[in-house]
């Protein structure tokens, strides 16, 4: 099937062809005729499967009969944060660059000005976050009943940042004859009874079971030391052929200190979090975008709404509080049918917090293991060596010190002598001195085996 088979318009299947995408995903095939049918819709599907463009390309159809007026949208489009809500502005002006649609986007961070002016010359397609959509209601600077169509995106995020109320409000202030569309990656029990509050015989779809995560997603987690997580953070990214990095932690400190350690250690790294004001927060993600910085940093701010191309990893430098949050992180990759791979980080204390995760989704995370690894490892040299424990002790504010094994190897190189006449005649094998003792990783190993330098951080067993 292709989006030509759906009953889009000419003027949007060639905004399609030409932002590169020829066949629809399984929630735009399911989603898409029963919109422009005007029904209302309940769809649950995986984060990074395409629910945005599920509801974006029919509305954009819909919407193109009809006349604006001032402060009276004709659409409206309830975003949890102002990423997200940015990510579905970027949607409509990528396909529905072909039509006459006039769109604002209400978020926080931002001068009310413009878009107060952008309401009184009438729009098409209202995109807000609850929060300032409500400020500018109570203001008297927008009208709700000339509403036609409602799509709440992510509900399930709503719930969590509780914005529930505010959307039973938002919702009584709508017309009763609209259409209705609500999107999640999750149907907790409390979006079930919104949705059967505000939505008219709504047609449910869902293509992949509530709270799995993307099959494309090869998903790891680590067993490590609190005090461990930085040093298997950062072979990890020496080591897996990492492109483009997300890395989650729970804490708006931990992310900004996390930054600086890598920056420090020669990363191109950045970060994004609630305390940042909105046009940093966009800077750092355009230079992501842009290929400037190829890891960044975020709170759970950034875990959902982000689609960006070819970020190969997710890591959860902290296992995330509440399970849902974990399929959202790790669906930062693997999107679109890409492959990604995502590590979780697994301390003493998160024994609990994993083990909700994997009641989630129904599946036991696989712990990392060495038959994991998919580069061919070799063994640092001593300046290498000596570098990373100088670097490591610069973090923890130590002065550089030789490591046990150098030690060791010093203590165990005899003594220089010239040869014997007897050593002389021995084999070139038995003549030779050992420079250095024999470890566990000179024993031979078995063809197709790792012999590379096995991490420290793969004997901490899983708890």
């Amino acid at each position: 099937m292709t989006f030509a088979d759906l009953g889009l318009s000419e003027d949007l299947l060639k905004a399609v062809s030409e932002a590169g995408y020829t066949e629809p995903t399984d929630i735009q095939r399911e989603a898409i005729p029963p919109v422009l049918m005007m029904k209302d819709i309940i769809g649950i599907a995986q984060t990074g499967t395409g629910k945005t463009a599920s509801f974006v390309l029919p509305m954009i159809d819909i919407m193109a009969s009809g006349r604006r007026r001032a402060l009276m949208p004709r659409s409206l489009i309830l975003a949890p944060t102002r990423e997200l809500a940015a990510q579905v502005a970027e949607n409509f002006e990528k396909y529905g660059k072909n039509h006459d649609l006039k769109l604002a986007l209400l978020i926080g961070g931002v001068q009310m000005g413009d878009q107060v002016k952008a309401l009184n010359d009438g729009v098409d397609v209202l995109i807000a976050t609850p929060g300032r959509l409500m400020d500018l209601f109570e203001r008297g600077k927008i009208l709700l009943n000339g509403c036609e169509l409602l799509v709440v995106d992510e509900a399930d995020r709503m719930l969590d940042m509780g914005f529930i109320p505010d959307i039973e409000f938002i919702c009584s202030k709508l017309p009763e004859a609209r259409q209705t569309m609500l999107f999640s990656a999750t149907m907790p029990p409390p979006i079930e009874k919104l949705a059967k509050k505000f939505l008219n015989n709504p047609k449910r779809i869902e293509v992949n079971r509530a709270a799995t995560t993307n099959k494309d997603i090869t998903a790891f987690k680590v067993p490590v030391k609190s005090r461990q997580k930085r040093e298997t953070l950062r072979w990890l990214l020496n080591n897996d052929h990492v492109e483009t990095a997300i890395i989650f932690a729970n804490r708006k400190t931990t992310v900004r200190e996390l930054n600086k350690s890598l920056q420090r250690h020669g990363f191109r790294s950045g970060e994004i979090h609630g305390d940042m004001d909105q046009s940093n927060r966009l800077k750092e993600l355009d230079r992501f975008k842009a290929g400037e910085i190829n890891i960044l940093v975020a709170s759970d701010v950034a875990a959902r709404g982000l689609d960006i191309k070819g970020v190969s990893h997710v890591f959860n430098f902290d296992t995330p509080w509440h399970p849902d949050d974990y399929v959202h992180r790790i669906g930062r990759t693997g999107r679109a049918g890409a492959k990604g791979r995502a590590f979780t980080f697994v301390a003493d204390e998160d024994a609990e917090a994993i083990a909700n995760v994997e009641k989630l989704t129904g599946a036991e995370v696989p712990v990392f293991g060495k038959m994991d690894v998919r580069v061919e490892l070799v063994e640092q040299d001593k300046k290498t060596r000596s570098d990373n424990d100088e670097a490591s002790n610069d973090e923890r504010g130590e002065k550089p010190r030789r490591s046990r094994r150098k030690r060791d190897d010093a203590e165990a190189e005899p003594p220089r002598e010239k040869p014997s006449r007897s050593a002389k005649d021995k084999p070139r094998s038995e003549a030779r001195e050992p420079r250095r003792r024999r470890n566990e990783d000179d024993t031979p190993v078995p063809a197709g085996e790792w012999n590379g330098p096995r991490p420290g951080f793969l004997d901490i067993s899983a708890t």
